[in-house]
């Protein structure tokens, strides 16, 4: 699955939900949750998500609507009017432990034996954003089978842990770290956290290539114009790709002429780059 960009949307908002049926988003969260005040507007969330659904207007995107919690009284009408074919799963908010997400599945487990859906139709997106859930994050990964991604969600994070959001972003190193490696360690897609200043795109550049580097794979965005950005740095460049495939060409050709070693420039050719090689050609090419 491709899940580089996961834009949100507030549900009841006709003008913003027009353009984020036309953007090039790889995953659509038509929110009924934090952006949707007030609580009137709940339900309105949930009918014009219906409606983009039934007008075919979300065709060819996966979607994912961010659900409210479990103690808002909203969540039961949640998942019985938007557990629906075009709807792919749900992200599910403020998740603490395991045992919140398992409750969850058996949730949608009801909700789809009643509907006459098969059990597991409806995927996860935990959003990780409280201190309990950063902590808890590898028994969150694998409460259920559902579960295809986390993803964090730093501001809610910060204000669990009363600390301050700091322009280095050092207060988000290693909860970001955390994260990233439980979601590895239990072959799920780690999500990088939303972009809050939506205008500075040299701070979401200076962030993608943080996240990058600690392994995330995709980002929450707030906006259709990070989306560029964000694509180009969780998409392999041509190189990247020319380099994979003669990766592997010259790793097989050492094998074939029984050399114990390959070279790629000056670089030993061992088995974990032959692994990042064929995991990026499968993904990208391969498909």
């Amino acid at each position: 699955m491709i899940a580089r960009s996961l834009l949100f949307v507030p549900g009841h908002n006709p003008k913003f939900m027009e353009s984020a049926a036309k953007s090039n988003a790889d995953i659509l969260l038509p929110d009924v949750e934090d952006s949707v005040q007030p609580i009137s507007n709940k339900q309105l969330s949930r009918d014009m998500i219906l409606s983009f659904v039934n007008d075919k207007k979300f065709d060819g995107k996966l979607v994912f609507p961010r659900v409210n919690a479990p103690n808002s009284g909203e969540l039961i009408h949640d998942i019985t009017q938007l557990a629906v074919r075009g709807i792919d799963g749900f992200m599910y908010p403020k998740a603490r432990t395991g045992s919140d997400i398992y409750f969850f599945d058996k949730l949608l487990e009801s909700v789809e034996t009643q509907k006459g859906f098969p059990i597991g139709t409806f995927k996860i997106i935990p959003l990780i954003e409280t201190t309990a859930a950063v902590l808890n994050a590898q028994d969150i990964c694998k409460a259920s089978d559902r579960v295809i991604a986390i993803a964090y969600g730093c501001e809610d994070f910060i204000t669990d842990l009363k600390g301050v959001h700091d322009g280095g972003d050092v207060s988000l190193f290693v909860p970001r770290s955390l994260i990233a490696m439980a979601a590895r360690a239990h072959n799920v897609i780690p999500i990088d956290t939303v972009h809050v200043n939506i205008n500075d795109l040299d701070d979401l550049e200076k962030n993608l290539k943080t996240a990058k580097n600690l392994g995330f794979e995709g980002m929450l965005s707030l906006h259709p114009k990070e989306l560029p950005l964000i694509h180009q740095y969780f998409s392999p460049s041509s190189t990247e790709i020319d380099n994979a495939k003669r990766i592997i060409e010259l790793y097989n050709e050492s094998e074939r002429n029984g050399k114990g070693v390959a070279l790629f420039g000056d670089e030993l050719i061992g088995p974990p780059m032959v692994k990042n090689a064929k995991n990026l050609l499968n993904k990208w090419i391969n498909k």
